[in-house]
């Protein structure tokens, strides 16, 4: 039996960060993870596939040209699932040697295997060879993350019928798509496929998606994915999903019928602690099997064991994740660290990109917060020009009373880049002034700030310290001995 002074269950971005920075604490840390290759879902089917297969589309379908030499332009005229995989693999294996080095390097002990609490301070790890290894710890961080929503009226079949961990292990591009779920999973792929000609059809449930973006930066996503292809049908409940040889057929509560060669089901996620044995330390997960934790130092109920990234959900982001697994771990290890910051962007690599920060126009009218707002259109800026956009824009949200910045949403090439000005302005509790008195480069992307910020500006009333003063000048000094006052006389 062996024992540490923490042992972490999952080496996604929360189990990755926490157990680095336990070994640069010198503190004896494990990393128990199911797979033989470490990474979790965030690696090896989540974040890093999937923005890898974004960038890979829009390089071999010359998307970002099409403005230029028509939409009929490829880079790349036999585009085949070999061809998104080989990008695929490569940067994979990348980022795991990079993990298994930087875990090497912090001596950070690691053991493939399912991992179960037998008790408060005690877990079990079974090997696929069929071992079992008992073993004990001081503290404990769960950082399992999540899994795909299965449910059993949709006849996933592994080809024709799938989940989004599925899809990446596709044989062909379909020439015909249905997405279920306008998630943020559901909306990365569809529009994905559309760039790449595929005929997407893309279903929603309920009668709006994405509803934590700001309404205008949606009503501009809408209307850009629409004229890429994309049949949004929103309202639509789903009453049954059938196969056919070469086909699958969606019938919709509306009477309606959808056809296509293939089903993506990107419905929700799961908490991924089923087989964790739970009650065995005390710890009881919700419908969805997550945790619930202190959102300052990811503590659950029982005080030694932590959990962190998506397995506590909301907001279930790989960036937030890094984070959140850090702060658990000096926490766990009793040492000072610096609180989160208190905003943190949104990303969304669907084409366009849609990236957030702070809060919504809806949010400020809810809080009843006097503001007034700044847009820009990419198109606006040279930059813009010379990379043939003819859309995407900026919008900011100013406090009329502070005059500060509390908002800013981007859709459109490089928002997922941009956003993080916004962030420290945000952060820095920074004002209108900022992108008024500040240069940026010319021309850049970047310079939609400085137009937005104006756009704003000019609308808002000036401080009274900003004013330019005109009294009227006044009369010059007589100087010693000087009587050219007295030439009139």
């Amino acid at each position: 039996m062996s024992h540490y002074d923490l042992i972490i269950i999952g080496s996604g971005p929360a189990g990755r960060a926490a157990a680095i920075q336990a070994g640069k604490l010198k503190r004896r840390v494990l990393v128990i993870d199911r797979k033989d290759r470490f990474g979790g879902v965030s690696v090896h089917t989540g974040t890093i596939p999937s923005k890898t297969l974004r960038e890979t589309v829009l390089n071999l379908s010359g998307w970002r040209e099409r403005s230029f030499y028509g939409r009929s332009y490829r880079v790349k005229d036999d585009i085949g699932a070999h061809d998104l995989k080989a990008r695929l693999h490569k940067t994979l294996d990348y980022e795991v040697d990079v993990l298994e080095h930087q875990f090497n390097r912090n001596h950070v002990d690691t053991l493939n295997g399912a991992a179960r609490f037998t008790g408060p301070h005690e877990i079990e790890v079974a090997t696929e060879a069929g071992e079992k290894t008992i073993l004990t710890a001081d503290r404990f961080l769960i950082a399992t993350g999540t899994k795909t929503y299965r449910p059993e009226t949709v006849p996933f079949n592994g080809s024709s019928v799938v989940d989004s961990d599925e899809f990446l292990d596709l044989a062909q591009i379909p020439r015909s798509l249905i997405v279920v779920g306008a998630g943020v999973i559901g909306v990365e792929y569809a529009t994905m496929f559309s760039a790449l000609d595929v005929r997407v059809t893309l279903i929603e449930p309920r009668e709006t998606f994405l509803d934590f973006i700001d309404r205008a930066i949606i009503q501009d996503f809408t209307h850009q994915i629409l004229e890429n292809g994309v049949d949004l049908r929103l309202g639509s409940a789903i009453d049954r999903i059938e196969t056919t040889p070469g086909h699958v057929e969606v019938s919709l509560a509306n009477g309606r019928h959808v056809r296509a060669e293939m089903l993506l089901f990107a419905a929700g996620r799961m908490g991924a602690t089923d087989g964790l044995n739970l009650s065995a330390a005390g710890l009881k997960s919700d419908h969805r099997g997550r945790l619930s934790v202190d959102r300052k130092t990811y503590q659950t109920d029982i005080p030694h064991i932590y959990a962190a990234g998506d397995v506590i959900g909301h907001p279930s982001l790989a960036s937030t994740s890094l984070q959140q697994g850090r702060v658990a771990a000096c926490h766990a290890l009793d040492t000072p660290t610096l609180p989160e910051s208190p905003w943190f962007p949104y990303g969304i690599y669907s084409v366009p990109e849609i990236s957030t920060c702070g809060m919504s126009e809806e949010e400020m009218q809810e809080r009843g917060i006097p503001y007034e707002v700044g847009v820009a259109r990419f198109r606006e800026t040279s930059r813009g020009h010379i990379m043939g956009l003819e859309h995407g824009m900026l919008k900011m949200l100013f406090s009329l009373k502070t005059r500060r910045v509390l908002g800013v949403q981007i859709v459109g090439e490089g928002a997922t880049e941009l956003i993080h000005i916004a962030q420290a302005v945000l952060n820095l509790k920074g004002t209108v002034d900022y992108f008024v008195q500040n240069t940026f480069n010319y021309p850049t992307l970047a310079e939609a700030y400085k137009i937005a910020g104006l756009d704003a500006f000019n609308r808002m009333p000036i401080p009274e310290e900003y004013k330019v003063r005109r009294d009227p000048p006044a009369a010059p000094a007589a100087l010693p001995g000087d009587t050219s006052a007295d030439s009139s006389r």
